[in-house]
C-alpha cells in the first residue's frame, strides 16, 4: 500500500468518525482541515524520503558509473605500457561497476519515476485541500444560512400558537375596562364635586351650539330654507300669531258681553 493509500485510508476513517459525532458542522469542518494539513505534512516527509531514497541512488550510480570509467581509463593505461595483465585485472574491475552502474540505474529510474508520481500527488493533495478551505467557508455560510431559518421557521410556528395572542387580547380588554372605569370615577366626582347650576348652563349652552350647527348642515344641504325665508316664514308666522291673538280676544270680550246680558236678566 503505498503512502497516498495509507493517509486516504486513515483520512477517510478520521473523517467517518468525525461526521458521525459532530454536533457543530463549523467546528467539525474545521477539525477536518487540520487533519488535511496534518495528513499533508505527514505525505511532505514521505515524499521527501523518497527523493532522498532517490538522490541517494542517483549518487551511487554516479560513484559506479565512475569506477566503471576510471577502471577503463587504468585498462588503458596498462595497454600502453604493456601490462597486459593489469589490463584484463582492470578491465574486470571496470566490468563489474559497469553492472552494477546497469543494475542502480534501473532502480534509480523506477525510484525517480516513482518520486515524481509522489510529487505530483503531492501537489494534488494539496489543491485539494485548499478547495476544502474555500468550500469551508461556503458550507459554514450555508450552515449559518440553515440554522437562520430554522429559527424563523421554529418563531412562526411559535406564532400559530394562539394562547399567547388570546392572552394578550384579555390584557387588552383588562386594561380598556380598567380605563372606563377611571373615565366613570372622573364623572362621578365632577357630578358631586361640581356648581349644579353651572353644570346646567353648560348644558343649555352646548345643547344650542349643538342645535345651531344642526341646522346650519340642514341648510347647507338644502333640507331647510335659507335665512332670508327662514326669516319670511318666522315673520309671517308672528303675524298669523297676532291675528289669532285678535280673534280670541275678541272672541273673549263677545263671551264676556253675553255672561254680562244674562245677569242682569
Amino acid at each position: 500500500m503505498s503512502i497516498f493509500q495509507k493517509i486516504s485510508s486513515l483520512f477517510k476513517s478520521n473523517i467517518n468518525d468525525l461526521i458521525a459525532r459532530a454536533e457543530n458542522p463549523e467546528k467539525m469542518l474545521n477539525q477536518i482541515i487540520l487533519d488535511m494539513r496534518d495528513q499533508l505534512s505527514k505525505a511532505k516527509r514521505e515524499v521527501a524520503a523518497a527523493i532522498a531514497d532517490e538522490r541517494k541512488l542517483r549518487a551511487q550510480l554516479d560513484d559506479e558509473a565512475g569506477q566503471a570509467r576510471d577502471w577503463e581509463n587504468r585498462a588503458m593505461l596498462a595497454v600502453r605500457e604493456g601490462r597486459d595483465d593489469l589490463a584484463k585485472q582492470a578491465l574486470i574491475r571496470q566490468q563489474e561497476h559497469g553492472e552494477r552502474a546497469g543494475s542502480l540505474e534501473r532502480t534509480w529510474r523506477a525510484q525517480a519515476e516513482e518520486t515524481e508520481k509522489l510529487k505530483a500527488s503531492l501537489k494534488q493533495l494539496n489543491d485539494k485541500i485548499e478547495e476544502a478551505k474555500r468550500k469551508r467557508n461556503l458550507l459554514i455560510a450555508k450552515q449559518k444560512r440553515a440554522q437562520a431559518q430554522r429559527r424563523i421557521h421554529d418563531t412562526m410556528s411559535g406564532l400559530s400558537d394562539t394562547s399567547a395572542f388570546d392572552a394578550f387580547n384579555r390584557m387588552a380588554e383588562k386594561i380598556e375596562a380598567a380605563e372606563q372605569q377611571t373615565i366613570a370615577a372622573a364623572e362621578v366626582s365632577e357630578t358631586l364635586s361640581g356648581d349644579p347650576l353651572e353644570r346646567e348652563f353648560a348644558g343649555l349652552e352646548t345643547g344650542g351650539e349643538a342645535e345651531e350647527r344642526l341646522l346650519a348642515l340642514k341648510r347647507e344641504m338644502g333640507l331647510l330654507p335659507s335665512g332670508e325665508e327662514e326669516e319670511r316664514r318666522r315673520i309671517g308666522a308672528g303675524e298669523e300669531e297676532e291675528a289669532d291673538s285678535d280673534i280670541r280676544e275678541a272672541e273673549l270680550i263677545e263671551e264676556f258681553d253675553r255672561l254680562q246680558e244674562g245677569k242682569d236678566t
